[in-house]
């Protein structure tokens, strides 16, 4: 079992320092606190299995990608929809 620090893990797998420790927090990884110097410092355990869960999860994540013509439409129902909502505002500043 190997130690890495937040850091040294998400330079490992090229994830945020944020994005780390949240799955420290979440549990989805192994990690044991250590006072250094009086200051906590957090280490990842890294095991052979998890590492195969953490790597297929970040696999799923970058795979969902849009195509170009999907994330088109998707922003296009975005800009409608906030067009409604502010015509709605607009009415109700009017109106007092």
């Amino acid at each position: 079992m190997k130690k890495l620090t937040l850091r040294e893990y998400a330079r490992l797998h090229k994830l945020s320092y944020f994005n780390v420790m949240k799955m420290v927090n979440n549990g989805d990884v192994k990690s044991v606190t250590e006072q250094i110097d009086g200051k906590e410092v957090k280490y990842v355990l890294v095991e052979e299995e998890q590492e195969k869960r953490v790597s297929e999860n970040i696999l799923e994540t970058s795979s969902q990608k849009l195509t170009l013509k999907e994330e088109n439409e998707l922003l296009k129902k975005e800009i409608e929809r906030l067009k409604a909502e502010l015509e709605r505002c607009n009415r109700r500043t009017v109106l007092a």
